[in-house]
């Protein structure tokens, strides 16, 4: 009859005695019983597709052996030394609740899926930028055979002849959510701009040479222009060399040109961008409005410039914007109330004018006589009726409508 006899520790001379030893000890995963190896194995967080099944028949999902042989090794029956303790319960807690990255392209089943996990993500990153300046800039992982297959300039920076080995690329002049909208596209071919950013993403396209980007962020200026943001788009098209942007907004501010200059972008334009305006002809607004509103945009100047609003710094911030005015075009009447006591015009101009506006033939003055095309022609002010009634009136007026002919 065979007897059954308990597994004993066999200690080494002058060995201390082994410290609250089980006395059955636990075995070792069965893949080491079967190798019959020394080595240790470690896939924290990761399950294979054939991995062996534990004694309680749930999938192992986490090994860490590094005890010796097994109990049938030849040569070492005196000593079996115990697996090494399982991680505290916290670390545990987080190997369940980390990413998964192993096998991860089995669930992606096309490349444009996988390419868009790697977006923002750690896994394979070869590369990180900090991007931003002071609290605002952030630290974004990213990949370079990607960033070169998108762009030229990313390949000149890892590929080129000068290219960087650093694997921190600082980029002080980018704002973080623009440059994210740039991986985005570049990962996954999505456009992710909105009103707040698309200025920021067509200067980080522009920057990165990225013109499918670039495309998509004029498409949506285009979509979203208006007469109250005209000025500002324009403003921004002419910076970032958009010509065909320009131009619809030119046209718009043609159409509306009361609207756009009334607006609070119209002051914040730079004096480029002003002339470009004023030479046009097919400004739809009098001309006594129009100066006005450059008076306007003046004072704002002076105040960006910290200098006191005076006649005399008011003619210096308009420059050569100041003889773009027509001021022929106004009446006597306008001009009187309006540009001959404002301070800008200098004695002399407003004398030349002055005779321009009441002698025959008309003496050359400094300024543009030519009409604009949309206000050539004649006004002429048409009563409905015969006769009307002060009480009909609106603060006196009669009612009226007046009629702008076009030629």
């Amino acid at each position: 009859m065979r007897r059954c006899c308990p597994l004993i520790f066999v200690n080494s001379p002058g060995d201390p005695p082994p410290q609250n030893a089980s006395p059955h000890p636990p075995e070792p995963p069965p893949s080491k019983m079967a190798a019959g190896g020394s080595g240790g194995l470690s896939f924290p967080g990761v399950v294979g597709n054939s991995a062996p099944s534990n004694r309680s028949g749930s999938s192992a999902s986490s090994y860490n052996y590094s005890g010796g042989a097994s109990a049938s090794s030849p040569g070492n029956q005196a000593a079996i030394s115990p697996p090494a303790a399982p991680p505290p319960p916290s670390a545990a807690a987080g190997l369940l609740h980390r990413e998964p990255v192993y096998n991860w392209q089995a669930t992606k089943t096309t490349v444009r899926e996988r390419f868009t996990f790697l977006f923002n993500n750690e896994v394979l990153s070869d590369v990180h930028f900090l991007v931003g300046k002071g609290l605002g800039s952030q630290r974004i992982p990213a990949h370079r055979f990607v960033l070169a297959v998108g762009s030229a300039v990313f390949d000149a920076m890892f590929n080129g002849g000068m290219a960087t080995t650093s694997t921190e690329i600082e980029l002080p002049d980018v704002e973080p959510a623009a440059f994210l909208a740039l991986l985005k596209f570049l990962y996954s071919d999505e456009v992710q701009i909105g009103p707040e950013t698309v200025m920021t993403t067509l200067y980080t396209a522009k920057k990165y040479a990225v013109p499918a980007l670039e495309a998509h962020c004029v498409e949506f200026l285009k979509k979203n222009l208006r007469a109250d943001n005209a000025f500002m788009l324009l403003t921004q098209a002419r910076l970032f060399d958009e010509p065909q942007l320009a131009s619809l907004c030119l046209e718009n501010i043609d159409k509306n040109t009361s609207d756009a200059i009334n607006a609070e972008g119209f002051t914040d334009i730079d004096l480029d961008t002003l002339v470009a305006v004023l030479e046009r002809d097919t400004l739809g607004i009098r001309e006594i409005r129009l100066f006005n509103a450059v008076v306007r945009w003046s004072e704002a100047e002076c105040q960006r410039q910290q200098q006191p609003i005076t006649s005399e710094n008011k003619r210096k911030a308009l420059g050569k914007a100041l003889s773009l005015i027509r001021f022929p075009l106004m009446t006597i009447e306008e001009f009187a109330a309006g540009p001959a006591q404002s301070g800008i015009l200098t004695d002399r101009e407003v004398v030349s004018l002055f005779l321009h506006f009441t002698v025959n033939p008309k003496p050359r003055v400094e300024f543009i006589d030519r009409p604009r095309c949309c206000l050539r022609g004649k006004e002429c002010n048409i009563n409905r009726f015969q006769q009307v009634e002060s009480r009909w009136g609106y603060s006196g007026t009669s009612d009226r409508i007046r009629y702008r002919a076009k030629f």
